[in-house]
């Protein structure tokens, strides 16, 4: 795993880089979580979608709610970066649409964009 770190003014947004699985349950989560804010000192994090088990996206599971939870109790904000358009799911669909226009969790197409969303807020 690679971490670089991209500031903007006092917005420190860590950008996660690995071929692995880094999101796969809570505690996976939370150590990613552990390692940047104590490691990196930021808040705020951004991952691709390849690095978060595909279960996160099956809400049935409630993978994706269990974690998300910790990232706001731990007031960490996340981006996943990646393609979701080959989700049939309404109520995934319903979900990023949500997260989106929240200040917490970003589901977006590139980096420059979650970037953007990670420092605004």
């Amino acid at each position: 795993m690679n971490i670089t770190v991209h500031q903007q003014g006092n917005s420190k947004v860590a950008i996660i880089e690995s071929s692995d699985i880094l999101i796969e349950d809570v505690q996976s989560a939370l150590d990613l979580m552990a390692t940047v804010r104590y490691n990196e000192d930021c808040d705020k994090i951004l991952v691709s979608k390849s690095n978060v088990t595909e279960a996160f996206f099956d809400l049935k599971t409630r993978i994706a709610g269990d974690i998300l939870q910790k990232f706001t109790n731990y007031q960490l904000k996340l981006a996943i970066v990646g393609d979701y358009e080959g989700y049939d799911s309404k109520s995934l669909k319903d979900f990023i649409y949500e997260s989106n226009h929240g200040k917490q969790v970003f589901f977006l197409k590139d980096q420059q964009a979650a970037l953007d969303a990670l420092h605004g807020v």
